[in-house]
């Protein structure tokens, strides 16, 4: 049994920039890094790639290349916790005690709860830019969409990583039909679990344009419930404001850009750290400081967590700092003061070349940066989307400098 001072589980962004962050403060700190992968990806980057302008292969690399030079990597994936004895115990059998963990493992995409959906993805016209492997056929799909055809995008009634990824692609996607002058003779529906475009009303109103700009068909209150492939029919649980089933809707589609039902990992969902009253399973912590609510020595940040904002890099960068120095001033016995106020941001893309940057705090009132109206689609916003972010990725946020 091995022994870390801080560990890690999750070898993504939060988990990566979190341990980075850790030895900067000091290099002496033993850190641990649970995660299975061989691979890291920038995600944020594959509507890009579903939209054919950035390239697949550059959101790709060795997992090992991106763990700290001070940290231990453990090739394993986490099968359950015992937090009252400190232990965590590994698929593979092994077990770890920590002083203090840090539990950033992403979230799940839950293919299952979409009937046909894992026996359909790739083919038949149907796709997701959530996973890396099929957001290039999401290209595919556009390029050979027919004149008078039927695309649909979708959203989850769950919570998402990077709640405005289902509308980059809609948007985007209507766009490449403009512009091979084939919109006009086709429809686009965007079939919504939630109840309203936005949550944060001054980047609703600019979205609301950019739907009638297109000519969308909007449809909430409707859950994507199975896909039948071959015959390129989708199936729509209809919903009451109340929750309720009240119908089910059949569209028939030329392609279909699904955004999977999602959720914490089965680890998390099966284990004492979950909130217990929560369906979705994630990890109980502290809205503000980020230390779990029954487990002192226990943090959370990211995907996985709790936190009641929207699930996207961008409020990791902010919760990751907090969570270091919240976490540092518990091992030194101070009270913790720093507090995430639930910062987010999504780079709405509108299409090529325009996007509306929101940035937004758990209130959804606007946290903006720059210093002019963001709720203005601008070809400046694209630029920091598709050269500028992932550059900083790569080379300051997983190093914990940013």
């Amino acid at each position: 049994m091995s022994h870390f001072q801080f560990l890690v589980v999750g070898g993504g962004n939060a988990g990566i920039s979190t341990a980075a962050k850790l030895l900067l403060k000091d290099k002496k700190f033993k850190v641990g890094i649970i995660e299975p992968s061989e691979k890291h990806y920038y995600q944020p980057a594959w509507t890009l790639v579903g939209g054919g302008v950035f390239d697949q292969d550059a959101t790709e690399r060795d997992e090992k290349s991106v763990i700290p030079d001070k940290a231990t990597w453990i090739k394993d994936a986490v099968a359950s916790f015992e937090p009252e004895k400190n232990s965590v115990t590994c698929v593979s059998g092994d077990k770890y005690t920590y002083d203090y963990l840090i539990v950033a493992p992403g979230i799940k995409l839950d293919l299952d709860k979409v009937k046909g959906l894992r026996e359909s993805l790739g083919k038949y016209g149907v796709t997701t830019n959530y996973m890396f492997q099929y957001a290039p056929y999401t290209y595919e799909c556009l390029k050979s969409f027919p004149k008078g055809g039927k695309a649909l995008f979708t959203s989850p009634n769950t919570p998402i990583k990077c709640g405005g990824a289902p509308q980059k692609i809609l948007y985007l996607g209507s766009d490449y039909l403009r512009r091979q002058g084939i919109l006009k003779d086709s429809e686009v529906h965007f079939f919504s679990g939630g109840t309203i475009i936005f949550g944060v009303k001054k980047y609703a109103e600019t979205l609301t344009k950019v739907v009638k700009r297109y000519g969308i068909q909007t449809h909430f209150f409707h859950n994507l419930a199975e896909i039948d492939g071959p015959n390129q029919i989708a199936y729509f649980d209809q919903y009451n404001t109340e929750g309720k089933i009240v119908g089910r809707v059949e569209q028939k589609f030329d392609m279909i850009h699904v955004t999977p039902p999602q959720c914490a990992p089965d680890f998390i969902k099966d284990s004492p750290l979950r909130n217990p009253n929560d369906p979705f399973g994630w990890v109980e912590v502290d809205k503000y400081t980020l230390q779990h609510v029954r487990y002192p020595n226990i943090f959370s940040l990211g995907d996985a967590s709790s936190l009641p904002t929207a699930k996207t890099g961008a409020a990791v960068r902010k919760q990751m700092p907090v969570l270091v120095e919240n976490l540092l001033s518990y091992m030194n016995g101070q009270p913790l003061t720093a507090k995430y106020t639930g910062y987010s941001s999504c780079p709405l893309i509108t299409g090529y070349g325009r996007i509306v940057m929101a940035e937004f705090d758990y209130d959804s009132q606007p946290m903006e940066t720059f210093p002019f109206n963001q709720a203005q689609e601008r070809y400046s916003m694209w630029l920091l989307k598709k050269y500028v972010l992932p550059f900083l990725y790569w080379t300051r946020i997983l190093k914990g400098t940013m």
